[in-house]
């Protein structure tokens, strides 16, 4: 079909939020904002990290790999938002996209299983304390985080090759504010079985079997805190993990709802909302939710910059 040709060509056109003059100097200031703060906070937490020794613990180790997953998962979307905004120009080539889809898979993917990693790192300090110097070695650590970045490569790539196989007609017009995958499909004129098939496969190796493991790991945590005979050493084990489900909440609640959409073309604007909380707000309130009440980051954060944090 010639005109699917010649999309590589024409590329797409992304609606963003608003395409009114008088909203763009607000979401121009506003996500500017956020990407700063995103970037910046998460690289102090790297930096707070790699600097101190005493943090180079495999919880930390799984955190500060979260940071730059983060910063590269916003950095996909954002920056490229602030350009449209900026020039009043919302096309994006078909190449773009596809680029522009496939790093925000793999980031993302690597998200889900960062977030499952310190699950079990979690289950294993609190339900294990006499193993967890044993089980959770460097060696184990680094293979986790090695096979994370196959398994998201792997899958994002897969996921790209496929849409290049498609035909897109005269309707080019994605209603979001970057490529989203979903939002991309619709548009296909041609056989979409085997993409959408595969979109939730994928969705269910990243989404659903992670969440189970955490789950899981979190029933198991509950059932051994429970057992904790004094009230203090529970609530410090508590502690240890409100600042993960916090984020575990965030991401999942929004990330599913998102792919899991019944029609992906309804409600566009709910969609961005929704996607905006997993993308922007999520990697940008790691950082903060993390080290809120994390004693040992307060303090690397302390030396790091030069002059004195709150410590509770």
């Amino acid at each position: 079909m010639e005109p699917g040709n010649r999309t590589s060509i024409l590329g797409f056109l992304l609606l963003g939020f608003s395409q009114d003059s008088k909203h763009q100097p607000l979401l121009f200031g506003l996500f500017l904002l956020m990407l700063v703060v995103t970037v910046l906070g998460n690289l102090l937490i790297i930096l707070a990290i790699s600097s101190h020794a005493h943090l180079h613990t495999p919880m930390y180790f799984f955190l500060s790999n979260l940071s730059l997953a983060d910063i590269c998962f916003i950095s996909t979307t954002i920056p490229k938002m602030l350009q449209d905004i900026k020039t009043q120009s919302y096309s994006i080539t078909f190449a773009g996209c596809i680029t522009q889809m496939y790093f925000f898979m793999v980031f993302g993917g690597m998200d889900t299983l960062l977030l499952t990693w310190m699950a079990y790192d979690r289950f294993v300090a609190i339900c294990h304390p006499l193993h967890y110097p044993v089980i959770m070695n460097p060696r184990l650590c680094g293979l986790l985080v090695l096979v994370s970045w196959c398994i998201s490569l792997s899958c994002a790539l897969i996921q790209t090759l496929l849409m290049l196989r498609l035909s897109f007609c005269t309707r080019r017009v994605v209603a979001h504010f970057y490529c989203e995958l979903a939002q991309v499909l619709v548009l296909a004129c041609s056989d979409k079985f085997i993409n959408y098939t595969l979109l939730y496969v994928v969705t269910a190796l990243l989404g659903f079997v992670p969440l189970s493991g955490i789950l899981f790991s979190y029933m198991q945590i509950v059932s051994s805190i429970l057992k904790i005979p004094s009230t203090g050493g529970r609530y410090k084990a508590f502690s240890t993990c409100g600042s993960h489900l916090t984020v575990v909440s965030l991401f999942y609640g929004t990330g599913l709802g998102v792919y899991l959409s019944s029609d992906a073309s309804s409600s566009s604007w709910k969609g961005m909302v929704a996607s905006v909380m997993y993308t922007v707000v999520t990697p940008m309130l790691n950082p903060f939710i993390y080290s809120l009440r994390n004693t040992d980051i307060k303090r690397a954060l302390q030396s790091l910059l030069g002059f004195k944090l709150h410590v509770q």
